[in-house]
């Protein structure tokens, strides 16, 4: 079924189709009460929708450089590992022994719907267990955010790495299966100490004025020292070699300029304004939102300190990954506006609006 679709138009298919499902989840917004027994069961009927086809449409793309750019990668070391090759590579050592293992069991493609499982399914449980019934909003948002495609099919250890912290923070006040799970989002990708480092962080510093502060400094001294901070993390030996190199290396992606990403920081202060707005105006004091919020201030701003290096989204990434859950969190936890569920139908369409805007303007601008 999916290799009728050409690869040109894989990412279009899944676009215009987050178009119908926003279009029409608005619609509803304005129809039904969130708790009405119809728009409880569109939002699970959606949800399970999104969640078992966009698994298997992802999972089971073809292997392909040019439209997915590392899977091809990943597919050449699979198939190797599969012929019996031992592993040589002393980096990211866990994930090569996970290829391992698999390849012994599972052909490539079976792998790469494996890797999709881990990918989308914590976003799943995750939602479900901060949101309850309302976790299809939570889990649209994910899924339609600016960067979930691109770490779903090239950057895949990172976005099974992201996913994994997720599910790690839904389990807050059980220790016994955080830690694992962070550990094991870690071993995936050696980037998540930063989102690990920040969440550390949160557990003795708690005032979200002091990140606050420490967001909006973050954008004078990146203006003023400029690659100070990208050369003085690389000599620090921030996490291994490669990642220094990221740093401060070659600059041959599209989002590897020495200039300052106003575009960027654009895109970040949706989640910063969006908490603001609930911590200060509305005196929202839910230790789980002020957590979540706290955290992405500190991985964002570390990555505003670096913002000219190369490879800048992937650091950016690391904050951006929260987004979702750090804007939707306050409009389905409590009830703050009269037609309450409009609101959330109108942030859910313009949250993904952004990642259209995107889409036409890098296809057809």
């Amino acid at each position: 079924m999916i290799d009728i679709i050409p690869l040109e138009y894989y990412y279009r298919v899944f676009i215009y189709s987050a178009f119908g499902i926003a279009l029409i989840t608005l619609l509803h917004t304005f129809l039904l009460d969130i708790n009405e027994k119809k728009n409880i069961q569109y939002i699970r009927f959606m949800g399970y929708f999104i969640l078992i086809f966009l698994t298997l449409y992802m999972g089971l793309r073809p292997i392909s450089g040019k439209y997915f750019v590392d899977m091809v990668t990943y597919a050449r070391i699979y198939n190797t590992y599969a012929m019996g090759e031992e592993i040589t590579i002393t980096n990211d050592l866990f994930f090569h022994q996970f290829m391992k293992l698999s390849s012994s069991i599972l052909p490539v493609n079976s792998f790469f719907l494996l890797c999709e499982v881990i990918y989308i399914l914590p976003l799943y449980i995750a939602s479900k267990r901060f949101f309850s019934k309302y976790w299809f909003y939570a889990f649209f948002m994910f899924i339609v955010s600016f960067s979930f495609w691109t770490y779903g099919v090239n950057g895949i250890r990172n976005g099974m790495a992201t996913s994994l912290f997720i599910l790690a923070l839904s389990y807050r006040n059980k220790k016994s299966i955080l830690i694992p799970i962070i550990i094991l989002s870690c071993l995936f990708h050696k980037t998540m100490l930063l989102p690990v480092g920040a969440y550390i962080l949160t557990l003795f510093v708690k005032n979200p004025k002091w990140y606050i502060y420490g967001w909006v400094l973050a954008i004078p001294l990146s203006l003023v020292l400029g690659s100070f901070w990208e050369n003085l993390f690389a000599q620090l030996g921030f996490a291994d070699d490669r990642l220094s190199g990221y740093l401060t290396g070659d600059k041959h992606e599209a989002f590897a300029n020495t200039s300052f990403r106003f575009d960027f920081l654009f895109y970040s202060s949706f989640a910063v304004v969006s908490g603001m707005y609930f911590v200060f105006k509305k005196k929202y004091k839910d230790p789980v939102f002020i957590q979540l919020f706290n955290i992405y201030l500190t991985a964002n701003a570390f990555w505003i300190l670096i913002i000219r290096a190369n490879f800048s989204n992937r650091f950016a990434y690391l904050s951006w990954f929260l987004m979702p859950l750090v804007i939707i969190y306050p409009f389905i936890t409590e009830r703050f506006f009269k037609k309450q569920h409009v609101v959330i139908g109108k942030i859910v369409f313009l949250y993904f609006l952004f990642t259209f805007f995107m889409f036409i303007y890098y296809n057809y601008v």
